[in-house]
């Protein structure tokens, strides 16, 4: 599987941005498609997350209600919608494909900046 992100950029907070993450290669109809994100100096956390087969969706505490995941089975891609951004949303976000309980396929990620 290769996973291709875009759509990183720079914004000003309380901005929008919207990441894609495409899919390619040989895919189950179950797989978990994840986002996560690294600041500078920073270990890499988990920001959101959706199942592929029903879309139930998964969220870090800390973009909940500004952040929302979704995927359009067809194209295999899956967004992230980011919505009333902060300064501490800068980072470079990753998006993952979990196969069992494991992340195992990464893209390579894509750098958002949010100035304040």
């Amino acid at each position: 599987v290769q996973l291709q992100a875009f759509g990183g950029g720079l914004v000003q907070a309380g901005g929008s941005l919207r990441l894609s993450c495409a899919a390619s290669g040989r895919t189950s109809s179950s797989y978990v498609m994840g986002w996560f994100r690294q600041a500078p100096g920073k270990e890499r956390e988990f920001v959101a997350a959706i199942v592929r087969s029903d879309g139930s969706t998964y969220y870090a505490d800390s973009v909940k209600g500004r952040f929302t995941i979704s995927r359009d089975n067809a194209k295999k891609t899956a967004y992230l919608q980011m919505n009333s951004l902060k300064p501490e949303d800068t980072a470079v976000y990753y998006c993952a494909v979990r196969v069992g309980n494991e992340y195992k396929f990464w893209g390579r990620g894509t750098q958002v900046t949010v100035s304040s």
